[in-house]
């Protein structure tokens, strides 16, 4: 039962809580002078590009869905958050994606050369673990768990999602494949990480079993939902809003959902995993109304 007193603007919402990552992130990437200085120039070029922050809000939602607190958990936020970047920059190379803007903006090997932006990515990743291995984390969470936490976002981000994900849509291109294929990728190279950044929350916030479960269902869905509104974006968006170059999917030869099922099917595959998703929600209470909020963002957003 959601109390109505409780229900909340997601707009204000999303804003306060990437404020938190934005400033946590600043203060995390000092000023850096010495021989590496451009490689950090690189690294936070890409990490200050305007990002939504997705990832560690949903890490910090699903810690406060089951009861703790969304500032406890920030540093496990912002590693996710270096490690979408990281996905992105290398995304945007000439020799996988070869995009020239990103977040309305030159990409990082436009800036910065192919080199650089490549080793400000492998910068990223690694920095990533660092962050999740901090002394803080260990004075308020159990090692064990910080432990699982790190297994599954390990998992989410190497060859068993979102960079296995990346193969199987670059072997794909220009062929033509069932809705199965484009599943795994969607579930993979998006859906993989997303599902992890809600569930880490939980686990952190010391959800049980039960509440780890439902939260776990809720990313699956929100996760594959979220890339079909990618594909459906990159048909109906405006490149200006979105902050890249629309049409890029068929260009490409990229297997999408709307590509294989049609534009209308993928709308409504679309509106079926964001009512599961809601629904697994059921058992919770208040404290998990901007998960519901943010599941219907994934349909609403422009970008």
């Amino acid at each position: 039962m959601i109390r109505s007193e409780m229900i909340l603007d997601l707009k204000t919402y999303l804003k306060e809580k990437r404020i938190i990552v934005d400033e946590a992130l600043n203060d995390h990437f000092t000023e850096y002078s010495g021989p590496a200085s451009d490689l950090i120039k690189s690294m936070k070029y890409s990490l200050s590009a305007g990002g939504k922050r997705l990832r560690p809000i949903l890490c910090m939602a699903g810690a406060e869905a089951v009861g703790g607190k969304g500032r406890d958990v920030v540093p496990i936020a912002c590693a996710l958050e270096l490690i979408h970047t990281y996905s992105l920059i290398h995304d945007d190379l000439p020799e996988m994606d070869d995009d020239d803007l990103r977040r309305g903006k030159p990409t990082n090997h436009k800036v910065f050369g192919e080199a650089l932006a490549l080793l400000a990515g492998d910068g990223l990743l690694t920095e990533a673990f660092s962050m999740m291995t901090t002394p803080e984390l260990t004075k308020l969470f159990a090692p064990d768990t910080i432990l699982k936490v790190i297994s599954l976002i390990s998992d989410a981000a190497g060859y068993r999602g979102m960079v296995g994900g990346q193969v199987a849509d670059i072997q794909s291109e220009g062929k033509s494949v069932d809705i199965s294929v484009v599943e795994f990728i969607h579930t993979h190279k998006t859906g993989a990480l997303l599902t992890a950044s809600v569930t880490s929350g939980a686990m952190l916030g010391g959800g049980n079993t039960s509440q780890v479960d439902a939260i776990l269902s809720y990313g699956r869905n929100i996760g594959l939902a979220f890339q079909i509104s990618d594909d459906i974006l990159d048909i109906e968006g405006d490149s200006e809003t979105l902050g890249k170059n629309t049409g890029m999917d068929e260009k490409m030869g990229k297997i999408t959902y709307p590509g294989v099922v049609g534009l209308k099917r993928a709308k409504e595959i679309q509106s079926a995993l964001i009512e599961k998703a809601i629904e697994s929600l059921s058992t919770f209470d208040y404290r998990a109304e901007p998960l519901r909020l943010i599941a219907g963002y994934i349909i609403e957003r422009k970008k």
